[in-house]
């Protein structure tokens, strides 16, 4: 996120592990920023509002991957369906496929 766009996308790629070598999961973190003066200790505060934290998992390494039920409308149009899953299983193949993130 900048000065100038306060929405941001967090992703963090997990696995794969020991236990399970071909299991990767991808948590999503979708957020407001808000940005706001602290007068008595005289900082800047930074603060997220209105996060939304999702995890995509895949059993295959990376090639595919599943979502759980999702509660918000991801694309804008206003509603939720399956448009809005599909694009958020397309982030996570995407950014499991960039080799140095």
């Amino acid at each position: 996120m900048s000065r100038f766009n306060h929405r941001g996308i967090f992703l963090q790629k997990l696995g794969p592990t020991i236990v399970n070598p071909d299991e990767v999961l991808v948590s999503m973190q979708f957020a407001l920023k808000e940005e706001d003066w602290d007068a008595e200790n005289n900082v800047e505060t930074t603060a997220l509002l209105d996060s939304t934290i999702l995890i995509a998992s895949s059993h295959d390494g990376g090639r595919s991957f599943s979502l759980g039920n999702i509660n918000k409308d991801i694309d804008g149009d206003g509603d939720i369906d399956a448009d809005d899953k599909a694009k958020l299983l397309a982030l996570a193949k995407a950014y499991v496929s960039i080799a140095r993130p």
